[in-house]
């Protein structure tokens, strides 16, 4: 389809303004709907997708601002394509398996927003169309957490915005650099990435531009120390917005690395490669031991987010095809998984409004379905073999190691922290004598299984098969090399590169 990439943005955002029409009983069966719809338009996106193919894919350039270069360009690769599924897989999950009851309407129509924005994040190759895209998202998360939050909800939205926003500003900043810098060598404007990678930038400006762009992504990752957001907000959220959180808003900072800061700065991103694999080994280590600290089950989900995006993160600046092809699948690994666990913890909420860890105990004996879901995603959180973190984090690792053995080495090993905090909270959870208060719940009723069946099955099929999605990120993933090793002004950048 000519268009499909337009009608994927758009459709949700339609479907939120014709919400506004809906009555409060019918919103959720037609929130529902829109998402089912939406999630079918991506898999047709995936099935036409071309995944021998090299470059960009379903392109559509419309222009907005012909005197400054501002068009509305749109297109994929094997880079951002699996990042549209999950976009709308989890929303589409999300609203299925959505028990909140207050203001019901206006929290799905939110979530329609929200998705649109997510998949024109990954579908933007126009810069200023990206950072709208990426602006825009703030607000209705910002609306999710503080209106349908716990009680701390203005103090998190709030964190939350501020952290990002200011982030955001000095990204821009680097961006009408950027384009200005393309005016001056050209004659012409433009904000296309696909014009930025023919013109060549000097080292000093690759630097500073480098730390522009970084800001920007890093506090969305969230790294160490631009962190300290990504708690708050989680604890606060409702389940849905927290499974959208860390499923799919998480992975914009990620992946704006791997689109703009490694092709258009290589020599930038190759000096900066130690100092940043020391952050997300810190990301790593530090935050598995706060996450072991906490009495809190959603900030313990929360802050082993954090290690696994400091995982990605190292997987990203290996700059090679191993690491960078698993830093992407484990984007897609963690937001299935740590989308699964929130959705999970939320059922729990619901059934005994607590999330501290203390207040659970022997819940396997009455809830052996619920037992058996969680063990899955947790099993798959810690990368056991034959679950789809496995396969990222193995590539990310094998990818890292031809880069520094001994900082691999020392980040494998405080992935084992991972896997003492996650066995503790599912010992202390499911095990050990039931609480009198506890003998009345019920397992996970059919809206709720239909909910989690599909993540689980996700979980296992692409951690036991995953060639048909790694096969087409390492062709995108290749051809951003080469753009890399062209771009690169130092040829020591070239040899890093090739090897």
């Amino acid at each position: 389809m000519e268009h499909l990439l337009s009608i994927i943005i758009l459709f949700p955002a339609i479907g939120a303004l014709l919400g506004l029409l809906v009555d409060t009983k019918s919103i959720k069966t037609y929130g529902i709907t829109i998402s089912v719809i939406e999630f079918c338009l991506t898999l047709f996106l995936w099935v036409s997708f071309d995944s021998k193919a090299i470059g960009f894919q379903f392109q559509e350039i419309y222009s907005l601002i012909p005197s400054y270069g501002v068009n509305f360009h749109l297109g994929v690769d094997g880079i951002s394509i699996f990042l549209i599924v999950l976009s709308s897989f989890m929303a589409m999950l999300s609203m299925i398996g959505l028990q909140e009851k207050r203001d019901i309407k206006h929290l799905i129509i939110t979530i329609l927003m929200l998705e649109m924005t997510m998949t024109g994040v990954f579908a933007a190759l126009d810069t200023i169309l990206f950072y709208i895209f990426w602006e825009f998202s703030l607000v209705p998360v910002l609306y999710v957490i503080g209106g349908w939050g716990g009680k701390n909800r203005i103090y998190a939205s709030v964190k939350f915005f501020i952290f990002t926003f200011s982030g955001s500003i000095i990204m821009l900043i680097g961006i009408l650099f950027l384009s200005h810098y393309y005016y001056t060598q050209t004659g012409t404007w433009s904000f296309s990435i696909t014009d930025w990678f023919n013109v060549s930038l000097p080292y000093n400006i690759q630097l500073w531009l480098f730390g522009a762009f970084f800001l920007g992504f890093a506090i969305k990752i969230p790294m160490v120390p631009f962190h300290t957001w990504l708690p708050s907000a989680h604890t606060e959220a409702p389940t849905i917005g927290s499974v959208i959180l860390a499923s799919i808003l998480l992975k914009m900072g990620s992946y704006g690395f791997i689109r703009f800061s490694l092709p258009l700065f290589p020599d930038a991103t190759v000096y900066f490669v130690y100092p940043i694999a020391i952050l997300a080994i810190i990301m790593i280590v530090y935050t598995s031991f706060v996450a072991f600290a906490q009495k809190n089950i959603k900030q313990m989900i929360a802050y082993s987010s954090i290690a696994h995006m400091g995982v990605i993160t190292l997987g990203t600046f290996a700059l090679n095809s191993e690491g960078i092809t698993g830093s992407i699948f484990l984007m897609l690994g963690h937001g299935i998984v740590s989308g699964g666990l929130f959705l999970l913890v939320g059922m729990l909420y619901n059934r005994v409004h607590s999330k501290e860890i203390d207040a659970f105990s022997g819940l396997s004996t009455i809830m052996p379905m619920y037992a058996f879901m969680f063990a899955i995603m947790i099993i798959a959180s810690v990368a056991f073999p034959m679950t789809i973190n496995f396969v990222g984090e193995f590539l990310i690792f094998l990818g890292f190691f031809q880069v520094s053995p001994t900082l691999t080495i020392i980040a494998a090993s405080a992935i084992v922290m991972g896997a003492i905090y996650s066995l503790y909270l599912f010992r202390k959870v499911f095990f050990g004598k039931l609480k009198d208060e506890h003998k009345i719940l019920k397992d996970l009723n059919k809206n709720e299984l239909f909910t989690m069946v599909p993540i689980v099955v996700m979980t296992l099929a692409l951690g036991i098969y995953p060639k048909p999605i790694t096969d087409t990120i390492d062709t995108s993933v290749k051809h951003t090399l080469s753009i890399m090793k062209e771009r690169a002004v130092l040829e020591e950048t070239k040899r890093l590169i090739n090897e």
